[in-house]
């Protein structure tokens, strides 16, 4: 009898550590993003000039395993990637050599549409900050910073800029007062640019992504906010916004966003036919302790996997043994890897 209940108590702690690997709950790091770019040049000289970006490495990915990564079949697929740091974060800027046409993001891009992300560039001084990238004459998307009201708790004095890279993807700046955003942000000396904080993506509904980004990916929320009135429109330029903004992280690196309009309606779907050379694909690398157990449930769940299977990365410049690039519920993708 005693023998048998240990076999029962066993049997259960086996189901529940299974469980645990196999949805996921193993995010170990979110630790940057890839941004595909139709000029590498004219995009390192624009996060490096504009924006205080360094360059930290250089490499070409080539051969069977990356076209499999990237679902493309193009035995003369080249990607040429520059790794750019600010702070202790990193960004990947990517341009792909390859008989594929790569399309840029649509003139009628809002911030309410399904392919939208931006990176999250925190500074010490709004001002300041604001006024080097003015200098530059960007492109605008916020008519001028603009700090968040009383009336909205989770984000009050918080203030934000949003503008374009030469491809159009977005960037914000945002400025955290004592008190809010991550500790690290403050007492940073005399810098004003500091580093990233998140990377923001649209969703259509938030419990969907959950099942997603919180089940399988194992990120776990670190909190939400509901953003409304007059200065969230003149941020994003999308009149009547009202976003619920849900954060989530892994053991570390930055965070992940979900931006759910809940007004206006309207939003353009992910493009269904999308591939990693059109300039609005971006990646996020998150590390887990199993691509395999990731990829399975990926699959059980009729999620979208862009690469062929799980791929063999340890003899590309890519920090990974193995990886793959799968798309979450509403088309982003993300670089899965151990």
């Amino acid at each position: 009898m005693i023998h048998q209940f240990n076999k029962i108590v066993w049997l259960i702690a086996f189901l529940v550590i299974s469980t645990i690997s196999v949805f996921g709950q193993n995010a170990k790091a979110v630790n940057k993003v890839s941004i595909t770019v139709a000029d590498l040049d004219r995009s390192v000289e624009f996060y490096t000039t504009v924006l205080p970006f360094k360059r930290v490495k250089t490499f070409k990915l080539s051969g069977k395993e990356i076209q499999k990564l990237f679902g493309i079949k193009d035995k003369h697929l080249k990607v040429q990637v520059v790794q750019l740091a600010l702070g202790s974060e990193i960004i990947e800027l990517m341009e792909f050599e390859t008989k594929q046409i790569g399309r840029p993001v649509p003139h009628t891009s809002r911030s309410n549409d399904l392919w939208f992300q931006h990176i999250a560039i925190v500074v010490s001084d709004m001002d300041k900050a604001y006024e080097q990238v003015a200098k530059h004459k960007v492109e605008y998307v916020s008519t001028s910073p603009q700090t968040l009201p009383d009336y909205i708790p989770a984000a009050s004095g918080i203030s934000a800029f949003y503008f374009r890279d030469p491809d159009d993807h977005n960037l914000e700046l945002i400025y955290f007062p004592k008190g809010k955003g991550n500790p690290k942000w403050q007492n940073t000396g005399d810098k004003v640019f500091l580093g990233i904080d998140h990377s923001a993506i649209g969703i259509e509904e938030t419990d969907e992504s959950l099942a997603f980004y919180q089940d399988v990916l194992g990120l776990k929320v670190a909190g939400n906010s509901e953003n409304y009135g007059p200065e969230q429109e003149r941020l994003n330029q999308v009149f009547g916004a009202r976003l619920l903004i849900t954060g989530l992280h892994g053991q570390e690196g930055f965070g992940l966003e979900f931006l759910e309009y809940i007004a206006p309606p309207g939003g353009k779907k992910y493009p269904s036919d999308s591939s990693p050379v059109d300039l609005w694909h971006w990646h996020t690398s998150v590390k887990v302790a199993s691509v395999e157990a990731t990829y399975k449930v990926s699959l059980e769940k009729g999620y979208t996997i862009i690469s062929n299977g799980v791929v063999d990365l340890s003899n590309t410049s890519l920090a990974a043994n193995k990886g793959l690039l799968v798309r979450g519920p509403d088309g982003h993708a993300m670089f899965i890897y151990e």
